[in-house]
């Protein structure tokens, strides 16, 4: 039961989509005031451009609460969730995988019965 669970959990989908959830609501409010803290902090003379009533200062605030967004997502979420994927549900071994092994065996077998 539990490892059924573990699976739905580690479906890549789910977790797709989960994080853009998480990206869309609750991190937005908290980026955007991050970064008008942020700008806050900036010398007097940073005020003019960083300020949200102009358009350039608005734009420059929503690609620094982007960013910030965007590392906060990719460092504890997916980096975590990759890792997490990777133990549970580790990568095939390179090679030819066994089906495909199977059947060239049964191509192989056919061809040889029909030139005898």
């Amino acid at each position: 039961m539990l490892s059924g669970f573990r699976n739905f959990v580690l479906r890549g989908n789910l977790i797709d989509l989960a994080v853009a959830v998480i990206i869309g609501t609750a991190f937005g409010v908290v980026v955007a005031t991050f970064t008008a803290w942020l700008t806050d902090l900036l010398p007097d003379a940073m005020d003019e451009v960083f300020n949200n009533k102009e358009p350039f200062g608005a734009f420059m605030n929503a690609v620094i609460a982007f960013l910030i967004l965007a590392a906060v997502v990719y460092f504890f979420v997916v980096t975590p969730y990759v890792k997490a994927k990777e133990k549970f549900f580790p990568s095939p071994a390179p090679g030819t995988p066994e089906d495909i092994k199977l059947l060239t065996e049964i191509r192989d077998l056919l061809q040889a019965q029909q030139t005898r």
